[in-house]
Protein backbone atom coordinates (compact mmCIF):
# COMPACT_ATOMS: atom_id res chain seq x y z
CA UNK A 1 0.00 0.00 0.00
CA UNK A 2 2.74 2.08 0.20
CA UNK A 3 5.29 4.58 -0.63
CA UNK A 4 8.91 3.13 -1.05
CA UNK A 5 12.28 4.61 -2.33
CA UNK A 6 13.62 1.79 -4.62
CA UNK A 7 16.63 0.11 -3.11
CA UNK A 8 17.91 -1.63 -5.96
CA UNK A 9 18.23 -2.26 -9.51
CA UNK A 10 20.86 -1.39 -12.06
CA UNK A 11 21.09 2.24 -13.32
CA UNK A 12 23.77 3.97 -15.82
CA UNK A 13 26.10 6.15 -14.24
CA UNK A 14 25.58 10.04 -13.54
CA UNK A 15 25.78 11.97 -16.67
CA UNK A 16 25.51 9.34 -19.14
CA UNK A 17 24.35 10.56 -22.59
CA UNK A 18 23.18 7.67 -24.33
CA UNK A 19 20.91 7.31 -27.63
CA UNK A 20 19.29 11.18 -28.06
CA UNK A 21 15.38 11.26 -27.70
CA UNK A 22 13.90 14.74 -28.60
CA UNK A 23 17.47 16.40 -27.19
CA UNK A 24 17.44 14.46 -24.49
CA UNK A 25 19.32 11.49 -23.58
CA UNK A 26 16.90 8.34 -23.09
CA UNK A 27 18.37 8.00 -19.27
CA UNK A 28 18.23 11.21 -18.90
CA UNK A 29 20.48 14.56 -18.91
CA UNK A 30 23.19 14.93 -16.35
CA UNK A 31 22.27 15.75 -12.83
CA UNK A 32 24.41 17.84 -10.88
CA UNK A 33 25.53 17.73 -7.22
CA UNK A 34 23.59 21.07 -6.85
CA UNK A 35 20.60 19.86 -8.34
CA UNK A 36 20.67 16.62 -6.57
CA UNK A 37 21.14 18.24 -3.65
CA UNK A 38 17.79 20.36 -4.26
CA UNK A 39 15.73 17.83 -5.35
CA UNK A 40 16.60 15.76 -1.98
CA UNK A 41 15.68 18.69 0.17
CA UNK A 42 12.44 19.54 -1.51
CA UNK A 43 11.69 15.93 -1.39
CA UNK A 44 12.39 15.95 2.57
CA UNK A 45 10.78 19.33 2.91
CA UNK A 46 7.46 18.46 1.03
CA UNK A 47 6.87 15.07 1.89
CA UNK A 48 9.73 13.65 4.27
CA UNK A 49 11.39 11.25 1.87
CA UNK A 50 14.64 10.79 2.98
CA UNK A 51 17.05 10.11 -0.40
CA UNK A 52 20.79 9.31 0.46
CA UNK A 53 23.27 10.38 -1.65
CA UNK A 54 23.80 7.40 -3.47
CA UNK A 55 20.58 7.64 -5.18
CA UNK A 56 21.64 10.03 -7.52
CA UNK A 57 21.16 7.46 -10.64
CA UNK A 58 18.17 6.99 -9.54
CA UNK A 59 16.72 10.22 -9.04
CA UNK A 60 17.94 10.78 -12.72
CA UNK A 61 16.48 7.65 -13.99
CA UNK A 62 13.25 8.72 -12.38
CA UNK A 63 12.89 12.12 -12.83
CA UNK A 64 14.28 12.34 -16.78
CA UNK A 65 10.83 11.12 -17.65
CA UNK A 66 9.18 14.18 -16.35
CA UNK A 67 11.53 16.08 -17.85
CA UNK A 68 10.66 15.00 -21.18
CA UNK A 69 7.07 15.24 -20.33
CA UNK A 70 7.53 18.71 -19.42
CA UNK A 71 9.71 19.77 -22.45
CA UNK A 72 12.32 20.65 -19.96
CA UNK A 73 16.17 20.33 -20.68
CA UNK A 74 17.89 20.09 -17.56
CA UNK A 75 17.15 19.36 -13.81
CA UNK A 76 17.75 23.16 -12.67
CA UNK A 77 14.64 24.37 -14.57
CA UNK A 78 13.01 21.62 -13.05
CA UNK A 79 13.62 22.36 -9.67
CA UNK A 80 12.31 25.46 -10.25
CA UNK A 81 9.70 24.79 -12.26
CA UNK A 82 8.33 22.53 -8.84
CA UNK A 83 8.85 25.10 -6.84
CA UNK A 84 6.99 27.99 -8.15
CA UNK A 85 3.22 28.89 -8.25
CA UNK A 86 2.53 27.19 -11.42
CA UNK A 87 4.38 23.57 -10.19
CA UNK A 88 2.56 22.43 -7.55
CA UNK A 89 0.29 19.59 -9.61
CA UNK A 90 3.85 18.89 -10.97
CA UNK A 91 5.52 18.53 -7.09
CA UNK A 92 2.82 15.62 -6.77
CA UNK A 93 3.93 13.76 -9.58
CA UNK A 94 7.66 14.27 -8.51
CA UNK A 95 7.43 12.47 -5.98
CA UNK A 96 5.03 9.88 -7.24
CA UNK A 97 8.36 9.43 -9.71
CA UNK A 98 10.41 8.94 -6.92
CA UNK A 99 8.59 6.38 -4.75
CA UNK A 100 7.36 3.12 -5.92
CA UNK A 101 4.05 2.13 -4.74
CA UNK A 102 3.99 -1.68 -3.33
CA UNK A 103 0.80 -2.75 -2.22
CA UNK A 104 -1.54 -5.71 -1.85
CA UNK A 105 -4.63 -7.36 -0.76
CA UNK A 106 -4.18 -8.19 3.24
CA UNK A 107 -0.90 -7.42 3.44
CA UNK A 108 0.30 -9.02 6.08
CA UNK A 109 -2.48 -10.46 7.76
CA UNK A 110 -1.81 -10.55 11.28
CA UNK A 111 -3.06 -7.40 11.57
CA UNK A 112 -6.03 -7.91 9.87
CA UNK A 113 -6.80 -10.81 12.58
CA UNK A 114 -6.03 -8.22 14.96
CA UNK A 115 -8.36 -5.81 13.79
CA UNK A 116 -11.02 -8.71 13.60
CA UNK A 117 -10.16 -10.29 16.76
CA UNK A 118 -9.60 -8.13 18.81
CA UNK A 119 -10.53 -4.77 18.07
CA UNK A 120 -13.57 -4.78 16.01
CA UNK A 121 -15.98 -6.43 18.25
CA UNK A 122 -15.33 -3.51 21.14
CA UNK A 123 -15.98 -0.97 18.29
CA UNK A 124 -19.21 -2.94 16.91
CA UNK A 125 -20.34 -2.73 20.29
CA UNK A 126 -19.97 1.00 20.17
CA UNK A 127 -21.05 1.48 16.76
CA UNK A 128 -24.35 -0.04 18.26
CA UNK A 129 -24.98 2.53 20.93
CA UNK A 130 -24.65 5.00 18.24
CA UNK A 131 -20.56 6.43 18.53
CA UNK A 132 -18.59 6.78 14.74
CA UNK A 133 -16.39 4.60 14.66
CA UNK A 134 -13.19 6.27 12.24
CA UNK A 135 -10.58 4.17 10.34
CA UNK A 136 -7.53 5.72 8.74
CA UNK A 137 -5.37 3.85 6.06
CA UNK A 138 -2.85 6.54 5.96
CA UNK A 139 -0.54 6.02 2.84
CA UNK A 140 -2.72 4.16 1.29
CA UNK A 141 -1.31 3.69 -2.33
CA UNK A 142 -3.53 1.88 -4.98
CA UNK A 143 -6.49 1.42 -2.65
CA UNK A 144 -5.41 -2.17 -1.36
CA UNK A 145 -5.63 -1.62 2.16
CA UNK A 146 -8.18 0.40 3.09
CA UNK A 147 -10.12 -2.26 0.57
CA UNK A 148 -9.09 -4.54 2.92
CA UNK A 149 -10.18 -3.21 6.17
CA UNK A 150 -13.21 -2.69 4.22
CA UNK A 151 -13.94 -6.17 3.74
CA UNK A 152 -12.78 -6.91 7.24
CA UNK A 153 -15.67 -5.29 8.80
CA UNK A 154 -17.94 -6.15 6.53
CA UNK A 155 -17.12 -9.89 6.91
CA UNK A 156 -17.70 -8.88 11.08
CA UNK A 157 -21.10 -8.03 10.60
CA UNK A 158 -20.97 -4.55 11.41
CA UNK A 159 -24.48 -2.96 12.25
CA UNK A 160 -26.80 -1.77 9.17
CA UNK A 161 -27.08 1.73 10.46
CA UNK A 162 -23.66 1.90 11.96
CA UNK A 163 -21.20 5.60 11.14
CA UNK A 164 -18.36 3.80 10.52
CA UNK A 165 -16.08 5.09 8.16
CA UNK A 166 -12.42 4.76 6.60
CA UNK A 167 -10.57 7.91 5.47
CA UNK A 168 -7.76 6.52 2.84
CA UNK A 169 -4.64 8.93 1.92
CA UNK A 170 -2.10 9.26 0.50
CA UNK A 171 0.38 12.36 -0.98
CA UNK A 172 0.05 10.43 -4.75
CA UNK A 173 -3.42 12.02 -6.28
CA UNK A 174 -2.69 9.21 -9.30
CA UNK A 175 -2.63 6.13 -6.67
CA UNK A 176 -5.32 8.15 -4.86
CA UNK A 177 -7.71 8.01 -7.98
CA UNK A 178 -6.88 4.63 -9.05
CA UNK A 179 -7.71 3.42 -5.28
CA UNK A 180 -11.30 5.97 -5.53
CA UNK A 181 -12.20 4.22 -8.88
CA UNK A 182 -11.05 0.63 -7.31
CA UNK A 183 -10.52 -1.36 -10.77
CA UNK A 184 -7.49 -4.01 -10.22
CA UNK A 185 -6.36 -6.08 -12.76
CA UNK A 186 -4.81 -9.48 -11.97
CA UNK A 187 -1.73 -8.11 -11.33
CA UNK A 188 -2.68 -5.58 -8.84
CA UNK A 189 -4.86 -8.47 -7.29
CA UNK A 190 -2.51 -10.42 -4.79
CA UNK A 191 -3.99 -11.16 -1.85
CA UNK A 192 -6.99 -11.33 -2.78
CA UNK A 193 -8.36 -14.81 -2.15
CA UNK A 194 -10.96 -16.28 -4.74
CA UNK A 195 -13.74 -15.97 -1.98
CA UNK A 196 -13.34 -12.00 -1.34
CA UNK A 197 -12.84 -11.82 -4.87
CA UNK A 198 -16.49 -13.22 -5.71
CA UNK A 199 -17.86 -11.83 -2.58
CA UNK A 200 -17.19 -8.38 -3.23
CA UNK A 201 -15.47 -7.60 -6.55
CA UNK A 202 -17.33 -8.08 -10.34
CA UNK A 203 -15.42 -9.24 -12.99
CA UNK A 204 -14.28 -6.69 -15.82
CA UNK A 205 -11.89 -7.04 -18.87
CA UNK A 206 -9.41 -4.61 -18.70
CA UNK A 207 -6.96 -4.63 -22.19
CA UNK A 208 -7.77 -8.01 -22.73
CA UNK A 209 -6.54 -9.06 -19.50
CA UNK A 210 -9.96 -9.83 -16.25
CA UNK A 211 -9.93 -7.41 -13.73
CA UNK A 212 -12.05 -6.63 -10.85
CA UNK A 213 -14.15 -3.70 -9.91
CA UNK A 214 -14.79 -3.16 -6.07
CA UNK A 215 -18.59 -3.22 -5.50
CA UNK A 216 -20.66 -0.30 -4.06
CA UNK A 217 -21.00 -1.83 -0.41
CA UNK A 218 -16.94 -1.94 -0.42
CA UNK A 219 -16.99 1.91 -2.17
CA UNK A 220 -19.39 3.15 0.25
CA UNK A 221 -16.88 2.59 3.56
CA UNK A 222 -14.26 4.31 1.80
CA UNK A 223 -13.41 8.34 1.50
CA UNK A 224 -10.12 8.69 -0.69
CA UNK A 225 -8.13 11.91 -0.28
CA UNK A 226 -5.13 13.86 -1.50
CA UNK A 227 -3.11 14.13 1.90
CA UNK A 228 0.15 14.81 2.33
CA UNK A 229 1.30 13.71 6.48
CA UNK A 230 3.79 16.55 6.53
CA UNK A 231 1.05 19.35 6.15
CA UNK A 232 -1.63 20.28 8.61
CA UNK A 233 -4.56 17.53 8.59
CA UNK A 234 -7.77 18.40 7.71
CA UNK A 235 -9.49 15.87 9.97
CA UNK A 236 -11.31 17.54 12.96
CA UNK A 237 -12.24 13.87 15.10
CA UNK A 238 -9.90 11.43 16.24
CA UNK A 239 -9.36 7.90 15.17
CA UNK A 240 -10.13 4.53 16.36
CA UNK A 241 -7.81 2.92 14.40
CA UNK A 242 -4.59 3.86 11.82
CA UNK A 243 -2.68 1.95 9.43
CA UNK A 244 0.64 3.45 8.54
CA UNK A 245 2.50 1.16 7.08
CA UNK A 246 5.48 0.86 4.84
CA UNK A 247 5.60 4.68 5.40
CA UNK A 248 7.81 6.32 8.00
CA UNK A 249 10.34 3.63 7.34
CA UNK A 250 11.82 6.29 4.96
CA UNK A 251 11.77 9.47 6.85
CA UNK A 252 14.22 10.33 9.11
CA UNK A 253 13.83 10.11 13.21
CA UNK A 254 13.17 13.88 13.35
CA UNK A 255 10.24 13.68 11.05
CA UNK A 256 9.20 10.34 12.44
CA UNK A 257 9.27 11.40 16.07
CA UNK A 258 6.98 14.44 15.13
CA UNK A 259 4.62 11.60 13.58
CA UNK A 260 4.56 9.73 16.50
CA UNK A 261 3.30 13.05 18.16
CA UNK A 262 0.61 13.64 16.26
CA UNK A 263 -0.67 10.34 15.37
CA UNK A 264 -0.64 9.87 19.64
CA UNK A 265 -3.03 13.33 19.45
CA UNK A 266 -5.14 12.22 16.69
CA UNK A 267 -6.49 8.38 17.87
CA UNK A 268 -9.09 8.35 20.29
CA UNK A 269 -7.57 7.28 24.03
CA UNK A 270 -6.79 3.12 23.70
CA UNK A 271 -6.65 3.68 20.11
CA UNK A 272 -4.94 1.34 17.54
CA UNK A 273 -1.82 2.31 15.28
CA UNK A 274 -0.36 -0.40 13.03
CA UNK A 275 3.01 0.22 11.56
CA UNK A 276 4.74 -2.07 8.27
CA UNK A 277 6.99 -5.02 9.54
CA UNK A 278 10.24 -3.15 9.65
CA UNK A 279 8.97 0.11 11.22
CA UNK A 280 8.54 1.26 15.26
CA UNK A 281 7.67 3.44 17.47
CA UNK A 282 10.68 5.67 18.81
CA UNK A 283 11.84 5.08 22.41
CA UNK A 284 11.19 8.41 23.48
CA UNK A 285 7.19 8.31 21.79
CA UNK A 286 6.32 5.62 23.61
CA UNK A 287 5.26 7.34 26.86
CA UNK A 288 2.33 7.64 24.37
CA UNK A 289 1.53 3.61 22.94
CA UNK A 290 2.08 0.57 24.53
CA UNK A 291 3.44 -2.19 22.29
CA UNK A 292 0.49 -4.62 21.73
CA UNK A 293 1.60 -6.91 19.38
CA UNK A 294 4.06 -7.25 16.33
CA UNK A 295 4.44 -3.77 14.95
CA UNK A 296 0.78 -2.79 17.08
CA UNK A 297 0.63 -0.32 19.33
CA UNK A 298 -1.98 1.24 21.59
CA UNK A 299 -2.51 4.65 22.40
CA UNK A 300 -2.21 5.13 26.27
CA UNK A 301 -3.52 7.54 28.04
CA UNK A 302 -6.29 10.49 27.23
CA UNK A 303 -4.22 11.94 24.37
CA UNK A 304 -2.96 15.53 23.92
CA UNK A 305 -4.72 19.24 24.16
CA UNK A 306 -2.77 20.00 21.26
CA UNK A 307 -4.87 20.00 17.78
CA UNK A 308 -3.86 16.39 16.16
CA UNK A 309 -3.84 18.79 12.13
CA UNK A 310 -1.21 20.79 13.46
CA UNK A 311 2.42 20.20 13.29
CA UNK A 312 4.64 21.31 15.70
CA UNK A 313 6.68 24.09 14.82
CA UNK A 314 10.89 23.52 14.00
CA UNK A 315 13.05 23.72 16.73
CA UNK A 316 15.40 26.76 16.16
CA UNK A 317 18.96 26.22 16.21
Amino acid sequence: MNKMLQQTGHSEPVGSTSQQVGGLSTSGPVLSDAAFARITAIAHREAGLFIADGKAAMVRTRLARRLRALKLSDFESYCSYVESSEGRDELGMMISALTTNVSHFFREDHHFETLKKTILPGLIEKARQGEKIRIWSAGCSNGQEPYSIAMTLLESNIPHNADIKILASDIDPNVVAHGREGLYPSTMATGLDEAHRDKYFTREVMDTDEAWRAKPELKSLISFRVLNLLQPWPMHGKFDVIFCRNVVIYFDAPTQDKLWERFANILKPSGWLFLGHSERVSHGAMSKFKNSGMTTYQRNGTGSAQAAGTPQAPARN
